[in-house]
């Protein structure tokens, strides 16, 4: 059976306003060529997904490849997308064919003006169930990322399972404030020499003139499982940083090494220094449910990740201690409730594993300098019977 893809576009101009163009000078074209979101339909969806919500996805304005983890025995053969665009942008299918699991399709979108295009990637990627009860992380993989070369990313391969391409930054708001920076210069950078290969490096940068503007003067170094939200960065930071993927396994312990350097001077959102303070580091890893007891989707940001009712579990490092070697890490995953066993199977829990070279840093306060570096993390897991 031939699949049809139906592509939506968001309207040039509400209805009535036609009526009044000859009444206003001609707005210029629209220049942006963003896909903000694709929902993917298919007649069955609970037996391709793991979840209805799963089924759409809001498109951050720095990705270009859009991922839905799918079921390995999903039939994708009667799929149809929507694919939601910048206004007025003219959207094209330039490869992939037929929709299937492992595979991708692959758009061009060009503005309203004709002057800007970006490309595309969507990927349904089969996600089965994990093997192995150790995750582990070494932060080997990484490059550039690929739209503008601006900062790193990372693609950490491993065997046991998709986790490791779901690393996060602040580093895309960073950008923001501080554009002419060198890669190397922004908050969460590769270390050449880690632990044992190589591993990440947090530091807690000034933001410089437009950081005073918009009353954001430093940027901690962050690094964790989940999505970075650019385009809530500057209205709604706490929102920005997306805690969370996916998870089917019980963990009880996590894992690792650490070095912590704070900063000379702790200073408030304001940048007053504030005597007697000392920055500090964070270390934690959370498991939740993602959805709620409406069936909601649930994802957990800077405002909650600690706090949510829909928290099962959480390990933290009680106190990042200053050190200049490397320092073991060792918390048990503390329960507030025991594990639904069906919920689990259908991934129905998020796990979030966050570092951060300022404890307060979400809240704009550390101190610049602050210097937290992590290598050969660990996520045990409990042994299935």
């Amino acid at each position: 059976m031939k699949k049809t893809i139906r592509i939506t576009a968001v309207a040039l101009c509400a209805i009535g306003t036609t009526a009044l163009t000859s009444c206003f000078k001609d707005e210029p074209l629209n220049a942006e060529c963003d896909i903000e979101a694709v929902a993917v339909h298919v007649p069955q969806p609970t037996q391709a997904f793991f979840n209805l919500s799963d089924t759409l996805q809001n498109v951050q304005s720095a990705d270009s490849v859009i991922t839905f983890s799918v079921r390995s025995s999903a039939d994708l053969s009667a799929a149809r997308l929507d694919i939601t665009t910048t206004s007025g942008a003219k959207l094209e299918q330039t490869g992939g064919g037929e929709l299937q699991v492992g595979g991708e399709v692959r758009y061009r979108v060009t503005s309203e003006d004709g002057h800007w295009q970006r490309t595309y990637a969507i990927r349904f990627t089969p996600v089965t169930h994990t093997v192995n009860d150790t995750i582990k992380f070494d932060f080997e993989h990484y490059e550039l990322e690929p739209k503008a070369g601006a900062y790193y990313i990372w693609r950490d391969v491993t065997s046991d399972g998709p986790l490791g391409n779901d690393w996060a930054t602040g580093n895309p708001g960073f950008q923001m404030s501080r554009g002419s920076a060198k890669p190397d210069e922004y908050p969460t950078v590769p270390l050449a020499e880690g632990f044992d290969g190589a591993g990440i490096k947090l530091t807690t940068r000034d933001t410089g003139p437009f950081g005073v503007m918009v009353n954001m003067r430093l940027a901690a170094g962050n690094f964790f499982l989940g999505t970075f939200d650019v385009g809530s960065a500057l209205k709604d930071a706490m929102k920005a940083t997306r805690f969370g993927v996916g998870f089917d396994k019980k963990p009880v312990k996590f894992t690792g090494y650490y070095k912590y350097a704070p900063g000379e001077k702790f200073q408030d959102r304001t940048g007053k220094k504030v005597d007697g303070v000392t920055d500090e580091g964070s270390i934690y890893a959370v498991l939740y449910r993602n959805h709620d007891s409406q069936g909601n989707a649930v994802v957990l940001d800077g405002n909650d990740v600690l706090t949510s009712p829909q928290i099962v579990a959480i390990a933290k490092v009680p106190k990042v201690e200053t050190t200049t070697g490397w320092t073991a890490f060792e918390v048990a995953f503390d329960y507030s409730e025991g594990i639904n066993s069906e919920l689990l199977a259908s991934r129905g829990y998020n796990l979030a594993v966050v570092f951060s070279s300022s404890v307060k840093g979400d809240q704009f306060q550390g101190a610049i300098g602050s210097e937290l570096c992590v290598d050969k993390v660990r996520v045990i897991c409990a042994t299935e019977e």
